[in-house]
């Protein structure tokens, strides 16, 4: 563990623990977040600045609860204990948590009891987040009631001596007015935090620690064409120069022209030779008849290993794999900590196989996408390529809506190629964190050229988002919608309908796959 200073987040198995993460971040303290069976000394080890408990789905009450090493909360360390954070304190310090059936989820508003340090500036009257089915029924002595919602619920605490506080409502969500406010108490009034954490100091220290384990062996970067193993293979090439082999994998799901990109734009504007390789007929062989997503990520997974393992033997010895891996690809794939559910497992986490030929380094894995743009821009990568939306690693087959077909594969590059074309024409592309189009395989009646036709449905996805671990549908006119899908239906064969999708995530996931 490095010297920095560490706000710890220990996961209860909460939707918004990443969050809370990102949001420590963005008033650049680092944090980071680790089990809740993290043990004292392990705690003790770290040093950290602050604890925070995040939410989580159990009830304290219940034998199957999920705890901590309560010893944590006698090292003097400050703790926030947010929603099932917050009853855990109240449980452990005497207090009385119970459902009563009812819940509050959604909006609420909170009013003041008393001043407190956690809510110091914060208006008496704010607009909060809520998501708990159990609540706080009685405070254990010793500790003080700051603020209570509009439906009588106990929303805020602080121990009266002790640097031990928590709130009900979520202060990590946007919906909360103050919640900046209420981390920002807690980080630099009550904690004595420093905001030191930034893309120049994370660059200094991952290029410290890869050469630290590196040394002097070689390493294999995988480069997609993606923006996080773009900023991952120049931070790397920084780190250990020559030692360093920058290789792309064709995988044959790829967007159109892509090959020409990496040759070119992708290889120019990051300074670093990148070594093309052809494996598709591998990897579309070993996909056919493939329908399950899973699977799909499963088998592509293994491909690029075992790709990257024959790459390998051209070169003299290749000890470590690199890979562009980011929390969010962490965590939709079940986590670090084994307390979130399986989302989807990604080509590059979940999807690899157990006999890794390499040791990996994944010098991004506790960015978010955001993050890895800051960290790009310091690096002095072109922002035509800082600037790409998401592609993932599966590529096409995972835009694909069952088996993965050569015919089906070129309806897709086409259509996605029209698409994201008349975005840049149009000038939009930039205010859309992702864009692409979907190819289902059922076939519908049109009309044209006064002839039936029975083709293919091309669906088209793109949402705003500022991380990507939640999404919303992009508001795109009628007329440009009608444009795109006119210029879709007239130039690419096998298309004769286009849907829009209008889902947020959650419920959805951005891609369909």
């Amino acid at each position: 563990m490095s010297s920095r200073q560490t706000v710890l987040v220990l996961d209860f198995g909460s939707q918004y623990t990443q969050l809370i993460a990102r949001r420590v971040r963005e008033q650049r303290v680092y944090s980071e977040i680790i089990p809740h069976t993290v043990t004292l000394g392990q705690v003790r080890d770290i040093h950290p600045a602050a604890i925070i408990l995040s939410g989580g789905p159990s009830s304290v009450y219940n034998d199957q609860a999920l705890r901590f090493d309560e010893d944590i909360l006698d090292l003097g360390i400050p703790v926030l204990g947010i929603c099932y954070g917050l009853q855990m304190l109240m449980d452990h310090f005497g207090g009385k948590v119970q459902s009563d059936g009812q819940g509050e989820y959604g909006f609420a508003k909170i009013h003041h009891e008393t001043s407190g340090r956690l809510l110091e500036g914060v208006s008496t009257e704010s607009n909060v987040w809520m998501s708990h089915g159990d609540r706080v029924e009685e405070v254990p002595e010793g500790w003080i009631v700051t603020a209570r919602s509009t439906n009588n619920v106990v929303a805020a605490v602080e121990h009266s001596s002790r640097l031990i506080f928590g709130t009900q409502f979520h202060p990590e969500v946007a919906h909360t007015t103050d919640g900046e406010r209420i981390l920002s108490n807690f980080l630099f009034n009550i904690s004595r935090c420093k905001p030191d954490w930034t893309s120049a100091s994370f660059i200094e220290k991952t290029i410290a620690r890869v050469q630290n384990i590196v040394e002097d062996k070689a390493v294999l970067c995988g480069v997609s064409g993606g923006v996080d193993s773009a900023v991952a293979a120049k931070l790397l090439s920084m780190a250990i120069g020559e030692q360093l082999f920058a290789v792309f994998v064709d995988h044959g799901l790829l967007r159109k022209n892509e090959r020409e990109y990496i040759t070119d734009t992708l290889q120019t504007g990051l300074g670093i030779p990148v070594e093309y390789h052809d494996f598709s007929g591998a990897f579309l062989s070993k996909l056919k008849g493939i329908t399950d997503p899973e699977r799909k990520r499963s088998i592509i997974g293994e491909q690029f290993i075992r790709s990257f393992e024959a790459i390998a033997k051209s070169h003299n010895s290749i000890d470590f794999l690199a890979q562009g891996t980011l929390y969010p690809d962490v965590i939709e794939s079940g986590g670090t900590l084994g307390t979130a559910d399986v989302i989807k497992s990604h080509h590059n986490v979940g999807g690899l196989p157990d006999d890794i030929g390499f040791d990996l380094i994944e010098p991004l894995r506790e960015l978010f996408k955001d993050e890895v743009r800051f960290v790009g821009r310091a690096l002095d990568i072109p922002d035509n390529i800082l600037g790409r939306h998401p592609f993932p690693g599966p590529g096409l087959a995972v835009r694909i809506v069952g088996e993965v077909t050569p015919e089906r594969l070129t309806i897709l590059r086409d259509a996605d190629d029209v698409f994201i074309s008349m975005l840049k024409d149009k000038g939009i592309y930039d205010e859309i964190w992702q864009a692409f189009c979907v190819l289902v395989p059922v076939k519908t009646v049109g009309v044209m050229g006064d002839q039936r036709t029975y083709a293919h449905l091309i669906t088209l996805r793109a949402v705003t988002s500022v991380d990507g671990m939640t999404a919303d549908w992009y508001r795109m006119s009628p007329e440009i919608l009608n444009e795109i899908s006119n210029k879709i239906v007239n130039t690419v064969p096998g298309i004769n309908r286009v849907v829009y999708d209008i889902t947020s995530k959650p419920p959805g996931t951005i891609e369909w796959e």
